[in-house]
């Protein structure tokens, strides 16, 4: 099912699951330490669905729980860390970056995200004998690729957080405004027909909303078991997404349903 449900509450009207979960992030940044039952308060919502919220905001590291609440992650890595997520589904990743690549033409300008996938994708890249030039915030990607003479790496700056290989915030957005993109090349943490693409860090996400405006086209690359699943905050609606590539193991259903909604698909 590629929809969500809304929760049991309303603040400032109906708020999806991901909205009610940026929210919370939000508050634990100013506040730094929350009790379920402030929260609720907060979000009039039920403290069962504020527990189902902190929990899984704690598997994805965001904060850690306490008894009755939940204290924000400052300074521990987080759990999903980018080296983990590297060799998460290694082999669906390299199915969508071999079809990714046929996508990048001679002379092109690319921007790549710092996600595991776009790394692969560079380490594609890397091997061809052809001239670009790739925007990234990607740390390791920026790596990667330097190592071609042929290509010509640009690097947006911005904030290096523990357990992160992307650089966050606006720091760079002037660098952006500079260059004429063709493509992005952008993973995800979920999508749904609601929300488009959506991802757990709400530090990077910001930078994220920047890239997808300043790119003539955007290129989402999403193995299928992202595909039907929300995370906290959205980044790129529908609307702003040309196409997606997904793997080989995506359900007939969820393809028809994709295609149905005029998305261009590639598996």
């Amino acid at each position: 099912m590629l929809t969500k449900q809304k929760n049991e509450g309303d603040f400032l009207g109906k708020m999806f699951a991901t909205e009610r979960r940026n929210l919370i992030v939000s508050h634990l940044q100013q506040e730094k330490r929350l009790t379920v039952k402030h929260l609720a308060n907060k979000l009039n919502v039920s403290e069962a669905t504020l527990r189902t919220d902190l929990n899984l905001l704690e598997e994805e590291g965001l904060l850690t729980r306490t008894h009755g609440g939940a204290v924000l992650n400052e300074n521990e890595p987080p759990k999903n860390n980018f080296s983990d997520r590297a060799m998460r589904n290694i082999d669906y990743k390299k199915s969508i970056t071999r079809k990714a690549v046929e996508l990048i033409s001679r002379k092109d300008c690319i921007l790549l995200d710092a996600s595991t996938t776009s790394l692969e994708l560079a380490r594609i890249i890397k091997e061809k004998e052809t001239k670009l030039t790739v925007v990234t915030n990607g740390i390791s990607t920026a790596l990667e690729l330097k190592e071609n003479p042929s290509i010509n790496v640009i690097l947006i700056g911005g904030i290096a957080r523990m357990g992160s290989m992307g650089l966050e915030g606006l720091l760079g957005k002037n660098v952006l405004d500079e260059i004429n993109i063709e493509m992005m090349f952008t993973s995800a943490s979920g999508f749904t027909l609601e929300d488009g693409l959506s991802d757990f860090n709400v530090y990077e996400v910001e930078l994220k909303k920047v890239m997808v405006q300043k790119a003539k086209k955007v290129i989402a690359l999403l193995d299928h078991t992202k595909i039907g699943t929300s995370s906290i905050a959205p980044f790129a609606s529908i609307d702003e997404i040309d196409k997606i590539i997904t793997d080989e193991d995506i359900p007939n259903e969820i393809l028809q349903l994709l295609k149905d909604s005029n998305i261009d698909i590639i598996n």
